[in-house]
């Protein structure tokens, strides 16, 4: 079987052969989707490889491509102008699940080829880039969960997306049998992302009824984040040419489970050592390890907006869901926001259960890599561990319970600012309060149907 990662020189032999036709040359917006253009492989691999060009709204939109007023970075009066797409030939890729495509992923520079700050890769680079610089490499894996539906994208919309039906019929969480009914769709999602250099370990059902679990193997920071939204984008598109539609959201319905992107993290030393492990130590938690998590703790509430950046991610953290209530940590618990796996071992690790399904992995990874790097800067001593339902927790830390809340935290975190730049955190606040303000003021089916008569 042909590799799916590609070198240059593969693709032009691909492209001599006929196998290879289209190139898609991609960035990622602020949402996490993928963004660019198609580009005939022959004019790729004769120039575009270089560089090609996206219009700088890219990255100052909301979901439905509005171009919101009020960013600094660009607007109607600075005319809207262009950012250089610089592909990383790195991520260079065959897509099978569409023919005769390849996939390569962009760095956003501006016009003087340097990163534009608030892009979400560049956000990313610059902490691992802080890492290096301290000699560490940060390992990082992405569970990613969705809900899969009997009806097309087309169906789904026509009705308004009211009454549109998961495929299962019940909680298949691990459940074999009923997974069988849905392996058209997620054999193709497994095999395609194999066959695009995407090492998959495995799909599974999950905590209710039509959804979904994928699984592939960790990576450094950047090989996950791109592996991530490629992930996102395959399963889509795989979906769809199947006549099915899938969703990440992270709360689809109130009835039910919400869907998460568990972050699990580690570091590493510049020889490959696993840094979070030391055999001498209580259940084999490192220095390092206590001070990064103690970071992450300290500053939870600030990071929440990068885990969970829409009004729809905060209705799913509700008690007794699996979803986290409250940000303190605990040894293999799944009641809190942080879980410590694999103690006593070279794997150990943190798991981060905040995040949701909708999260931009590199906003995400790049804000725990932030407080983790700021633990281990300050050395912050790191709390008790929790035990017990940390759903009944009481006064312990919560994670904030709305977007705006998570908004205004993010506004005021002396830590994000010093690790992101002024400008970066102004301008996700912005989206932030965007989208607050969009939602306040729209009339939902909830509130007609509770008052339109008895009011």
């Amino acid at each position: 079987m042909v590799s799916g990662k590609l070198s240059f020189e593969e693709l032009k032999n691909a492209v001599a052969d006929g196998e290879i036709d289209t190139v898609l040359v991609a960035q990622t917006d602020m949402q996490g989707r993928l963004m660019g253009k198609r580009m005939q492989a022959e004019f790729f691999i004769d120039s575009a490889w270089k560089e090609t060009h996206s219009c700088n709204y890219l990255l100052a939109t909301d979901f439905e491509m509005n171009t919101v007023e009020g960013y600094a970075a660009t607007s109607w009066a600075r005319g809207y102008g262009d950012y250089v797409m610089k592909p990383d030939l790195s991520t260079l890729r065959r897509t099978p699940w569409l023919a005769g495509t390849a996939l390569v992923l962009c760095d956003v520079l501006d016009h003087h080829q340097n990163p534009v700050p608030h892009a979400p890769r560049a956000i990313l680079k610059k902490q691992i880039a802080r890492l290096s610089e301290r000699g560490l490499t940060a390992m990082m894996a992405s569970e990613l969960e969705f809900f899969l539906f009997r009806e097309s994208y087309d169906e789904a919309r026509e009705m308004g997306y009211r009454g549109i039906n998961p495929i299962g019929a019940y909680n298949e969480d691990y459940h074999i049998f009923q997974t069988t009914k849905e392996e058209d769709v997620m054999r193709a999602i497994r095999t395609g992302l194999q066959g695009a250099g995407i090492p998959v370990e495995n799909s599974k059902g999950e905590a209710d009824r039509g959804q979904e679990e994928i699984n592939v193997r960790y990576g450094n920071a950047l090989q996950m984040a791109d592996n991530h939204v490629i992930i996102k984008n395959a399963c889509k598109e795989i979906a769809w040419a199947a006549g099915r539609a899938l969703t990440f959201l992270a709360k689809p319905a109130t009835d039910l489970a919400g869907s998460s992107c568990h972050i699990h993290q580690s570091l590493r030393s510049g020889t490959g050592a696993p840094l979070f492990y030391d055999s001498a130590a209580t259940h084999g938690m490192s220095k390092t390890l206590r001070h990064y998590l103690a970071g992450l703790l300290h500053h939870a509430s600030d990071i929440t907006y990068f885990l969970a950046p829409n009004i729809n991610s905060y209705k799913r953290f509700q008690t007794a869901t699996f979803a986290p209530t409250k940000a303190i940590w605990s040894r293999d618990n799944r009641t809190t926001g942080y879980r410590l796996c694999g103690e006593d071992s070279k794997a150990i690790r943190v798991e981060c259960r905040v995040g949701g399904s909708d999260l931009n992995p590199y906003l995400a990874f790049a804000a725990l890599l932030a407080a983790g790097i700021d633990g281990m800067e300050n050395e912050r001593e790191l709390e008790e561990e929790f035990t017990g339902d940390a759903y009944q927790a009481g006064q312990a830390r919560a994670i904030p319970g709305t977007l705006r809340e998570a908004a205004g935290r993010l506004k005021n975190s002396k830590m994000l600012r010093q690790a992101f730049g002024d400008e970066v955190v102004d301008h996700y606040v912005h989206a932030a309060d965007w989208e607050q303000a969009e939602y306040d003021r729209h009339v939902t089916d909830w509130e007609v149907a509770r008052g339109f008569e008895r009011t």
